[in-house]
């Protein structure tokens, strides 16, 4: 085919010429010509209206997919997650290549951040998307939030948020980093893909063809890559299987390990108002997946070793779809005063409450670098009004190795600490780069916990307490991270399910996953 010149369909937005040229220069590398033609979709045509109003689906693709049939075009460029799975007969996905970011990306106007709220946007701000399954995952973190549609390519929306119609927008990062769009002048936070789950598919491209253009289909094998076709196609599945389309509130990522297990998140609501289903599931088994999102379970008891207030994720999640929560804290604490800050460079708090024993002496903190366990722990902090320098991630001793290459060989730092702490991060430092006070007494209670499907553990000291006078059985065991993992097998316990953070969003998937 290296003698013939082919024609690429695309859309003409400054993206979608931009994944075209992406792969026609793909193409001229391997030998094959090209040139690019411009079909211009319904999705381009009515700009002013929201996706739930445009009939149908496939408005960005239709008449892409027609032009193919037509042979007016012998290739088609797509961003997959606009593509139908339903594709028709005469057509298929002939190549996958290799995924961009698949996160969305939060701008905010600088003069509408607030760092003590989630996701640092300002009380009833203004949020500009028409993206259902954005809108849904919005308000579950923030029910204040006031979403307001908001259409055009990429530079039109940020240039949109630029002229103050909004306080914030939500894109993808993948156009975002696609069109190399300057975003300086806006406070910016990734959103990680297990945390707000993306559409099945964002970030990757799919490169439609007839079926009988045959060697075509193998010179574009070529451009797949087969660890995103794996799992794109796995989220496209999902996404068939329940049955939705732009129209519905559901994401789906999915992505596998250097040891090949997958590990998938999903999201899904009827309504956009309505709190999500979400969990996290290892399973490659679709219909199983499918089910469990249509078919759910409800009257879970389930146990959490933490006061839960009105606010709490964890409770929202759970208790909106059908089931009882019981939150209980099996630990008091109590404060040692300090009078003053340790000389040191780094401040390092292993939870909430490290931070909360020296919250008076947080003006001492302010030309100290700030190093936070996990990512609850650093959001906590950056509500309160700090810069965390240093996040950990992982296990206490992987999170203490890469703390230890930070700091550098002169400087302190100071651990605010319980008098019942295991010290596993503080312990790898040398004796010169640490300082250790107990700042909070943590005391054990003792009490009697009724009969649950789950138990979810919040930390160590919480299993110390819970073994007291409880045991556990056949129960199901779900745990925050991997001090707690280790305290439960500690006591005997065989099978614990542990977040993949440390957080309540990441304990609901777990539970989900689980039901």
């Amino acid at each position: 085919m290296s003698n013939l010149k082919i024609t690429i369909g695309s859309r003409g937005s400054r993206l979608a010429l931009w994944q075209a040229n992406h792969i026609k220069e793909k193409l001229t590398l391997t030998g094959l010509e090209s040139e690019i033609k411009i079909i211009k979709t319904k999705g381009d045509q009515f700009q002013h209206l929201s996706f739930d109003k445009i009939e149908g689906k496939g408005f960005f693709t239709k008449e892409l997919e027609i032009a193919l049939i037509k042979e007016e075009i012998d290739l088609a460029v797509h961003s997959l997650k606009d593509l139908e799975t339903q594709q028709p007969k005469e057509l298929s996905i002939a190549a996958v290549p290799i995924r961009e970011n698949p996160s969305d990306t939060l701008l905010i106007n600088l003069n509408s951040v607030d760092k003590s709220q989630d996701l640092n946007i300002i009380k009833n701000g203004k949020i500009g998307t028409s993206s259902a399954r954005r809108k849904n995952q919005l308000l579950l973190f923030r029910e204040d939030l006031i979403i307001k549609d908001l259409r055009g390519n990429v530079p039109t929306r940020i240039q949109k948020l630029r002229d103050g119609y909004y306080d914030a927008i939500v894109l993808a990062k993948a156009g975002i980093n696609r069109l190399n769009i300057d975003i300086s002048d806006f406070h910016v936070i990734d959103l990680s893909p297990m945390t707000f789950i993306p559409a099945p598919a964002q970030g990757a491209l799919g490169i439609q063809t007839k079926n009988s253009n045959h060697k075509l289909k193998k010179f574009l094998n070529k451009l797949t890559d087969k660890e995103t076709l794996d799992n794109v196609f796995f989220e496209r599945k999902i996404l068939e299987g329940i049955g939705g389309g732009c129209h519905s509130p559901m994401g789906a990522f999915s992505k596998i390990d250097i040891n090949g297990n997958r590990s998938t998140w999903v999201s899904y609501s009827e309504k956009i108002d309505k709190t999500p289903i979400r969990f996290l599931t290892y399973s490659n088994d679709i219909s199983a997946i499918v089910d469990k999102v249509k078919n759910k379970t409800k009257n879970k008891k389930i146990w959490i070793s933490r006061r839960l207030n009105d606010k709490s994720i964890f409770r929202k999640l759970l208790t909106y779809n059908g089931h009882y929560i019981t939150g209980q804290s099996l630990i008091e604490k109590e404060i040692i005063k300090i009078n003053q800050l340790p000389k040191c460079d780094w401040v390092f708090f292993n939870s909430i409450f490290s931070f909360d024993s020296v919250k008076e002496l947080k003006n001492n903190f302010l030309d100290k670098k700030i190093a936070a366990y996990g990512k609850s722990t650093a959001s906590y902090l950056t509500k309160n009004g700090l810069n965390v320098d240093f996040i950990g991630k992982g296990s206490p001793n992987e999170t203490s190795k890469r703390f230890k290459k930070v700091l550098k060989n002169t400087e302190i730092a100071f651990f605010p600490s319980s008098n019942r702490t295991i010290g596993t991060v503080q312990g790898i430092l040398d004796e010169k780069n640490k300082i250790v006070l107990s700042t909070y007494k943590t005391t054990l209670i003792e009490a009697s916990i009724k009969t649950n499907d789950f138990y979810v553990f919040t930390s160590p000291s919480n299993v110390e307490a819970f073994f007291k006078i409880n045991q556990l059985k056949n129960n199901k065991v779900i745990s925050i991270g991997p001090s707690t993992t280790n305290r439960l097998k500690d006591f005997g316990v065989k099978f614990v399910n542990e977040a993949f953070e440390s957080t309540e969003l990441a304990l609901a998937d777990v539970v989900f996953s689980l039901i």
